[in-house]
């Protein structure tokens, strides 16, 4: 009697252990199939377009700070626009006996502005004006409005300045400049930047002696539409593989903003998170394998809470060094061990699928960085144009491990954190 008893008593207790081992184990579901975290407390990178107030350019530290585990990355634009700058003023003080193509002693140049809201264009613009003298400060901040066309010198967004060079002193001003939007809506639109310049060619054509673009994409459409058939140096920022490979063939410059770096930021962050190891694993702290960034290339703003990659010019001088945009960064080319970091779901999108930058540099080196980092990610193109376009691609966050967003305006933040809560 004592012995069925005390067996009864055994198949109880054993029958009562499994029903607490399962629910421990619905309890303890991994990630990945978005049972144990809440997408409220999911890793989110905001990256490429920084959660902003897109008149003020004040940060939208709400978003920023949605949970401990998010994140921005992206580069650092002041410093990146005033190498710009710095770069065009160097090549007109070189080749200043060849600039001024109809003598008049007025050294011209248009400007093609990508999305007067974005701070990165705002950027750009700012630090070519201030390079070159034209910049007009208004409450202590220099304007960035375009300023339509300005072939007589009165706009008041801008102004002329002076340079002496070789004894010789001669006047700087902006002919010309404009947002580059589609009659869809979409910025930093190529087409429409060719045709821009088409238009102010055939009113003032002769007087232009400098094309400058807030990018590559819209750069390179007015160097093929005109400026390299008529030996007008043309500058752009990205340096997408086919502006490098344009400067052997006159094309003035481009500005690298390390989409190499910030790729693996991208991915690197989210990765720490995922493992619950120190954020700045990889990046300024060696991790196992030896991955690690150095202080020239990236540096970490802590009340930002964003990583910022920072740029290199790319001229006639170096160019070739940068031939091939999507090669991954040497220094975190390592393969982590699946062993301390197991296969993850990431959800990413980028903003405008036919973006050049983003869509011929940026996605083929997350691509390659997202096998290094062991990371199953979904990439999702918008239209450039509406945020609708990318957040209805969101529709069951629970399937995700993990959050990239590229917004298509700075400001709209609250559409994704909204699908998250």
């Amino acid at each position: 009697m004592n012995r069925k008893f005390f067996a009864v008593l055994l198949a109880a207790i054993m029958l009562l252990a499994l029903g607490f081992a399962g629910c421990n184990k619905d309890e303890a579901t991994p990630a990945e199939d978005g049972g144990a975290v809440a997408n409220k407390d999911k890793p989110l990178v905001w990256y490429n377009r920084q959660p902003s107030n897109s008149t003020t350019g004040d940060l939208d530290m709400e978003a920023l700070n949605f949970n401990d585990k998010t994140y921005y990355v992206g580069f650092d634009a002041n410093q990146g626009a005033d190498l710009q700058g710095q770069m065009v003023l160097d090549y007109l003080k070189a080749h200043i006996a060849d600039m001024d193509r109809n003598g008049d002693g007025i050294i011209g140049y248009v400007l093609a502005i990508g999305d007067i809201g974005h701070n990165d264009s705002i950027a750009r613009t700012r630090g070519i004006r201030k390079a070159l003298g034209t910049a007009v400060e208004q409450d202590g901040t220099v304007l960035s409005d375009p300023v339509g066309t300005n072939v007589d010198g009165s706009a008041t967004v801008v102004q002329d300045s002076e340079i002496e060079i070789d004894g010789k002193t001669y006047i700087i001003r902006e002919l010309a400049s404009q947002e580059m939007k589609n009659s869809t809506g979409a910025t930093w639109d190529a087409a429409t930047a060719g045709n821009a310049l088409s238009s102010w060619t055939s009113s003032f054509g002769d007087q232009i002696d400098i094309v400058v673009s807030n990018n590559d994409g819209m750069g390179m459409a007015m160097f093929n539409a005109w400026s390299k058939d008529n030996n007008v140096p043309t500058f752009g920022y990205d340096a997408n593989a086919d502006a490098v490979e344009a400067i052997k063939d006159g094309f003035g410059g481009t500005i690298s903003q390390h989409a190499d770096v910030q790729a693996y930021l991208t991915l690197r962050v989210l990765r720490n998170a995922l493992d619950g190891v120190d954020i700045d694993t990889g990046i300024l702290t060696p991790d196992s394998e030896g991955n690690v960034l150095s202080e020239d290339v990236v540096k970490y703003v802590a009340e930002e809470r964003s990583y910022y990659a920072l740029n290199v010019a790319i001229t006639a001088d170096n160019y070739e060094e940068f031939l091939d945009s999507t090669k991954v960064y040497e220094p975190v080319s390592k393969q982590l061990s699946e062993e301390n970091s197991p296969r993850k779901k990431v959800w990413l999108n980028i903003y405008n699928s036919a973006d050049n930058f983003l869509s011929s540099t940026y996605v083929p080196l997350l691509e390659k960085y997202d096998d290094l980092l062991n990371l199953d990610v979904e990439y999702f193109g918008g239209d450039g144009q509406t945020e609708a376009n990318i957040v209805n691609r969101l529709g069951n966050p629970d399937q995700y491990d993990a959050f990239a967003i590229n917004m298509v305006k700075t400001d709209n933040s609250a559409s994704y954190i909204e699908l998250l809560k």
